[in-house]
């Protein structure tokens, strides 16, 4: 029988939520680690290979598209198996296909796409699996803070993850092939160590270590875990659908710059491999404070309502990536200071609308498990349209950077929108979020 929710937290309650905090936190972080090698090594990959823009922009697409398939995947798993045996799964099979890559045999265009496709899999438990556990541990009004707290953890783990590929990129003799096997090998590494972290700390729920759920000292709803079915509401399905248009074109902008921000500074500005991959982390370092924020903000001026503010941000992102594709190619400082203003006006509202935002629409775990992960979902489709059309728009226009700029901007215009749609349905008396 379910254990009834308790609004007074007892101090086991403090000390799981601390655990697990940090050990989904840490388990998206190593996410990023087997995930950055490949972008961050592209230009060194191809001097020694010679494949084409396209050829690399088709590799990755591969894993984009794995991985937008593998949240859908993941919305049943994760709701069937629970979070914690579906990230534990899923660390360790990228762990796996990351050592695979160093190898000699991979070096061919199919056996590497199929090499990130499996990786692409095997990363899609992270974000759902991990906002699904939290959901579990905190009430609706303090998501916004919490979440802006913990969503920082795909900002760190770029960041973090980009720094990594730069020091090892940078430690070779000049006139040697950049060591970018070695990247590749750290990133495995460090995704290990947050794996033994996750498997210490992490628990699904209160429940799975005797405790009653969380409830809401506010409304009386709480974060039962066991409840059973989806419970969403026509207006919660509504609200969904536009939370994910918004999440395709977010994503589209993110990936774009994550993807190929280190390979533009490399090809147009002329910096090395090192001291481009340095550069692009601009847009994540910039990010962190953009959502914590907007998290911030949501809880203390909007009621608990994420979308008002994400648009806010939103049209401040439209700006500067208008500016980005105006005057971004003036100079490397212009051109990495205007990838960190993009940072810190998209991050926050990517981050509050996905987690939060996507947790305030269901009314259980397992409900959250499932919104999460269609949204990610939506957003990894924006990530596979970005690289297939940035790396042929690229090659196209014979390496100039003003058609990929403005691609960024229309998608941000498009975000902006779906974002504003969301607050004409929360004046208009719709289950706002």
């Amino acid at each position: 029988m379910t254990a009834a929710a308790t609004t007074t937290l007892l101090p086991e309650h403090r000390s799981w939520r601390v655990k697990v905090f940090a050990a989904t936190w840490l388990s998206y972080v190593g996410f990023y680690f087997c995930r950055k090698p490949f972008s961050a090594t592209k230009a060194a990959i191809a001097h020694e290979t010679g494949w084409s823009t396209t050829t690399l922009g088709n590799i990755w697409a591969a894993y984009l598209v794995t991985y937008a398939v593998g949240q859908f995947v993941a919305a049943g798993m994760g709701t069937r198996f629970g979070p914690r045996k579906n990230v534990l799964g899923g660390m360790a099979v990228s762990v796996v296909v990351t050592i695979v890559m160093t190898q000699a045999f991979a070096l061919s265009p199919a056996a590497m796409a199929i090499c990130v496709g499996i990786n692409g899999l095997a990363q899609a438990t992270g974000w759902s699996g991990n906002v699904g556990t939290m959901a579990s541990w905190f009430h609706k009004h303090e998501r916004g803070r919490v979440l802006g707290a913990w969503s920082n953890c795909f900002t760190v783990g770029a960041l973090t993850s980009g720094w990594a590929m730069a020091a090892v990129l940078d430690h070779h003799a000049v006139g040697e092939p950049a060591p970018w096997r070695d990247c590749f090998a750290v990133g495995a590494t460090a995704l290990g160590v947050a794996w033994l972290v996750f498997f210490f700390l992490q628990r699904n729920d209160p429940e799975s270590v005797g405790l009653p759920p969380v409830g809401d000292p506010e409304t009386g709803e709480t974060s039962e875990a066991r409840s059973s079915g989806l419970g969403l509401t026509r207006d919660a399905w509504v609200n969904l659908l536009l939370i994910a248009g918004f999440y395709f074109c977010a994503k589209f902008i993110r990936y774009a710059i994550w993807s190929w921000a280190a390979y533009f500074l490399e090809k147009n500005f002329g910096l090395t491999g090192a001291r481009a991959n340095v550069y692009a982390t601009a847009f994540d370092l910039f990010g962190i404070p953009g959502i914590y924020l907007t998290g911030w903000l949501s809880d203390r001026f909007f009621g608990s309502r994420r979308a008002g503010i994400a648009t806010l941000m939103m049209v401040a992102m439209t700006v500067a990536t208008a500016l980005l594709m105006t005057v971004g190619s003036a100079s490397v400082g212009v051109f990495a200071a205007l990838l960190g203003l993009v940072g810190f006006t998209l991050y926050g509202p990517d981050a509050i609308l996905s987690g939060a935002g996507a947790i305030d629409l269901a009314k259980n775990r397992r409900a959250a498990t499932f919104t999460t992960a269609i949204i990610s979902g939506f957003g990894s489709a924006g990530a596979i349209v970005q690289e297939l059309v940035i790396a042929r728009s690229y090659d196209s226009s014979k390496g100039q950077l003003g058609p990929v700029m403005a691609l960024l901007f229309g998608s941000a215009a498009a975000a902006t929108l779906f974002g504003a749609a969301l607050v004409l349905r929360n004046r208009r008396g719709g289950k706002g979020i």
